[in-house]
């Protein structure tokens, strides 16, 4: 691969540097100064916007102040105002979440939203941007230059920067992340050290202990389950996105509740799945009876824990970043070993402009 320098870097180069920046994009996003108006505390619902990774950065977002703030949160299509008349938002808040800040829809859904009535929250990793030109409070994901089609680094920092948003709303919530805010992410050492130049990258290997044979298994997979409950079910979107980016897999994510219905008659083919465990202790039960129903049925099943490379309790939110920060070597090991280049899907672009 050459970059617009013209210099050349092996494959996989720029996906690799930047999953290696997610503790320090993590740790800047969270730690950020945040101003709110006073009616921002004051919403009845929340509402979310956003596209592709950036759709389940928020919907990890989504149930992070659902339990925090006790007021609804769900997400709003874009089509609403892109291509409809939109609809009344008196008393609520939009929050818009895009990496480039860039994609017209989203642009006219802030615009709209906010002569609804709303007030609108942009967190892009782009400033200054169109998104965040049209927003009354706008968040930096502080992720800098990505260049991988992938999103990664970004992801992390939009969830981060959600979360100091919310914390700016709640102040009782910063004291939950004041410890996380040191310990999380540094000690996520799920790769060996940083890669700094093109002849490392090669070397790094992904060291969770299940990811070998979690590779392994993908490498043969045709049909992959991606399942959580709770802000896991967000990480489980974007792990079965980045899976469908990176190495052409089906892959399709689901609530660890809602699989069992129509979604487990699939164990009757080949299937592979992958369970993201945040750990809350009231998903729990949950899990563990669909864990136990897929093995049932023979199924090949992963079960990633928080706890499997971490020694403390977080909150959801911050417990979903840190699976995708153990999922995203995997995932790039697996493109290497199919033999793609996971920088540069052969359909996709990095910025996607919709409308």
């Amino acid at each position: 691969m050459r970059d617009p320098d013209n210099r050349h870097y092996s494959v996989g180069h720029f996906m690799q540097m930047e999953m290696q920046q997610c503790s320090a994009t993590f740790n800047r996003a969270i730690t950020q100064t945040v101003s709110v108006p006073k009616a921002l505390t004051q919403v009845s619902a929340f509402y979310t916007v956003a596209r592709g990774s950036s759709d389940a950065a928020a919907n990890i977002l989504s149930y992070e102040f659902m339990q925090e703030l006790s007021v609804p949160v769900t997400s709003l299509p874009p089509s609403v105002f892109s291509l409809g008349a939109g609809i009344n938002l008196k008393n609520s808040a939009v929050l818009v979440v895009s990496q480039s800040g860039a994609s017209e829809d989203l642009i006219q859904t802030g615009k709209g939203s906010a002569e609804r009535g709303a007030i609108v929250v942009g967190i892009t990793n782009q400033s200054p941007s169109a998104v965040g030109s049209i927003a009354s409070v706008a968040l930096d994901v502080l992720a800098g230059t990505e260049k991988a089609v992938p999103a990664t680094k970004s992801v992390v920092g939009s969830i981060a920067a959600g979360l100091a948003l919310l914390a700016a709303i709640k102040p009782a919530y910063a004291d939950k992340l004041a410890n996380e805010c040191s310990t999380l992410m540094p000690k996520a050492r799920f790769l060996s050290p940083v890669v700094t130049t093109p002849d490392q990258a090669d070397a790094v290997e992904p060291t969770h202990p299940q990811s070998v044979q979690l590779t392994a298994a993908l490498v043969r997979a045709q049909h992959v389950y991606v399942v959580g409950r709770g802000a896991g079910l967000g990480a489980c979107q974007e792990v079965a996105l980045k899976l469908k980016e990176t190495s052409i897999l089906h892959a399709e994510a689901y609530s660890a509740s809602e699989v069992l219905h129509g979604p487990l008659q699939l164990v009757g083919n080949p299937l592979t799945v992958i369970m993201l465990d945040t750990e809350e202790p009231r998903t729990q039960s949950s899990m563990d009876i669909a864990e136990t129903r897929f093995r049932n049925a023979g199924s090949t099943v992963f079960r990633i824990r928080v706890t499997d490379t971490h020694h403390h309790q977080y909150t959801p939110a911050s417990a979903a970043a840190a699976l995708l920060s153990v999922m995203y070597p995997i995932v790039y090991k697996l493109a290497l070993t199919k033999g793609f280049d996971p920088d540069s899907p052969i359909h996709l672009a990095k910025v996607t402009k919709t409308i």
